[in-house]
């Protein structure tokens, strides 16, 4: 079967932005004789469209785009499988259906409504659809095409401890006699996932000795990176064809080829990792700027390691054009806070400002001298340096309506070691999901062949600056040692106990995880951060604030 895979970058609720978007892609393609066209799950609304599915004019006008289709259908030769949410038509359960239309010559041959409806981590698909109630098969040129959507294929027992669901979709459409395999997905980017779905649509290939075809999408939304990577497999489970991550791509395939030699092999380098990271990093920073309405964005520049990340990732994604570096020494700024920020600025050929916040904080502790009097110097003094840099950058955002990037990593977001108000004020946290440990290998790759980076900022100890003589070490444990606590009470869902006894400090162990749980009010009105791990703040950890965790 011939198929052409459509690896498009929908924009959720942008209903007509997206159909236009198919249909191009039909149109370039339909002179060379394609059997289907494939495009991913829900690419008529955009995934996840969230709560817009429970606005019916909203419904009414996917509704509408695929009666669109039908219509452009009726003169085409080719099939065309999309993805969209379909009314239930019953008066009971949520009414929706995430569904793949297979679309022929002005009818649709087979509606395959999404069974396994995923309910953890960042999915919330119980809230929206009701599940369908079985697969099916037809024939179409020759061949029995077993569609599914997403999650549909992810139950398989070899790859989990513990399966989610009662039946595997897959399972049942190769009993019912599909010849290929068909899935359509929305299925997000964390780190090396791309390694577990290879071996997932291989195996299922190599299981049911037919091939797989595996459509993704690609883009931004939200807090949600796409990385694409659509793929094909063989009867045999080997790749037949990769496509490129973290970009659009549009690519014909035969399934009766043989193996293509040049598709990337299943090891990847720590430089491989920290190239994806960043890939992904700048495609979700420039799909969520340019998505919510802005072209250029702020950074607050202090001379560290964070600011200067999101910096080159801002250029990487938007263009030197469009990111203005601003430096806010203050009294207790080193030099070097300063001139870094501008040989940075000058690497990366950003216009960089500088703006003294020394006699703004003064006259903040003058007006506050009544009620601060005969108190030591402390974070509330600290604070507030936070805070006029974060006004300062707020202000010139109003005035030239450019979005404030923040750039505190997952370590300090996660024990609170921000400001709020301050450091965390702006429009999206480009490293909220980096823990700092990562911060410094993404650094190191990005350097790897230039000095983008100054090596003065990955020389220094990290530093807030915020009194004499401060670094994070001061109040933070080694970001090593942090960062793996980190990882196994956040990523893992360990407790302290557990923590403890594989050989960390129980003392550590616990101020780590109490502060964890303390400052989840601050995570709570942060902004929006890029989900880059398999476990980040916001909607795939969905924590109480008012809580105490004082377990027997």
């Amino acid at each position: 079967m011939r198929i052409i895979i459509g690896q498009i970058n929908p924009v959720i609720g942008d209903i007509r932005g997206n159909l236009q978007k198919i249909c191009n892609v039909i149109v370039s393609g339909k002179d060379s004789d394609p059997d289907l066209f494939v495009f991913p799950e829900l690419c008529i609304t955009g995934y996840p469209p969230r709560d817009l599915l429970e606005r019916a004019w909203f419904v009414r006008s996917a509704g509408e785009a695929i009666q669109f289709l039908l219509r452009e259908s009726e003169s085409l030769n080719a099939g065309i499988v999309v993805g969209a949410p379909v009314p239930t038509h019953r008066s009971d359960g949520k009414g929706l259906y995430n569904s793949a239309l297979l679309i022929h010559q002005g009818q649709i041959l087979l509606q395959q409504n999404k069974r396994l409806l995923p309910a953890y981590d960042v999915f919330d698909e119980e809230r929206y659809f009701d599940s369908g109630d079985r697969h099916q098969i037809i024939s179409f040129r020759g061949e029995k095409p077993g569609l599914s959507v997403c999650e549909d294929a992810w139950n398989d027992p070899s790859l989990w401890h513990r399966q989610m669901y009662d039946h595997d979709p897959i399972d049942e459409l190769a009993q019912q006699g599909a010849t290929i395999m068909i899935n359509i997905s929305a299925s997000p980017y964390h780190l090396e996932k791309e390694k577990i779905r290879r071996q997932l649509i291989c195996g299922h290939a190599g299981k049911h000795s037919v091939p797989f075809v595996f459509v993704n999408q690609v883009g931004g939304n939200d807090e949600l990176i796409f990385d694409g990577r659509s793929m094909v497999a063989s009867s045999s489970g080997h790749i037949l064809m990769q496509m490129p991550a973290f970009q659009t791509m549009v690519k014909a395939i035969d399934t009766a080829q043989g193996i293509d030699s040049d598709v990337a092999s299943d090891s990847f380098s720590d430089d491989d990792t920290a190239e994806n990271m960043c890939q992904a990093l700048v495609l979700g920073l420039k799909d969520y700027v340019r998505k919510c309405g802005f072209e250029k964005v702020l950074i607050g520049l202090s001379g560290g390691i964070d600011s200067a990340l999101v910096a080159v990732l801002a250029v990487q994604a938007l263009g030197p054009e469009n990111v203005t570096g601003i430096t806010m020494p203050g009294p207790y700024s080193s030099e070097g806070s300063v001139s870094d920020s501008l040989k940075l600025a000058q690497n990366l050929n950003i216009s960089c400002h500088i703006i003294s916040i020394t006699n703004i904080y003064e006259s903040f502790l003058k007006s506050l001298e009544p009620q601060f009097q005969n108190t030591p110097f402390g974070v509330a003094e600290e604070n507030i340096q936070a805070r006029v840099r974060g006004n300062l950058l707020m202000a010139m955002s109003n005035k030239n309506g450019a979005m404030v990037l923040t750039t505190g990593n997952k370590s300090e977001v996660a024990v609170g070691y921000c400001t709020l108000y301050g450091d965390m004020s702006g429009g999206l946290s480009v490293l909220s999901d980096v823990p700092k440990t990562w911060v410094y290998k993404l650094a190191r790759h990005i350097n790897r062949i230039d000095e983008v980076i100054p090596r003065a900022i990955l020389d220094k100890p990290p530093s807030a600056e915020l009194r004499s003589n401060q670094t994070d070490q001061d109040t933070l444990p080694p970001y090593e040692t942090l960062d793996a606590i980190l990882a196994l009470y956040i990523d893992e869902g360990l407790s302290a106990n557990d923590i403890s006894e594989k050989g960390y400090d129980p003392d550590t162990v616990r101020w780590v995880t109490a502060t964890v749980d303390r400052n989840e009010y601050k995570r709570r009105q942060a902004a929006p951060g890029l989900k880059v791990t398999s476990k980040a703040f916001g909607a795939g950890r969905r924590m109480p604030v008012a809580a105490r965790l004082n377990l027997l």
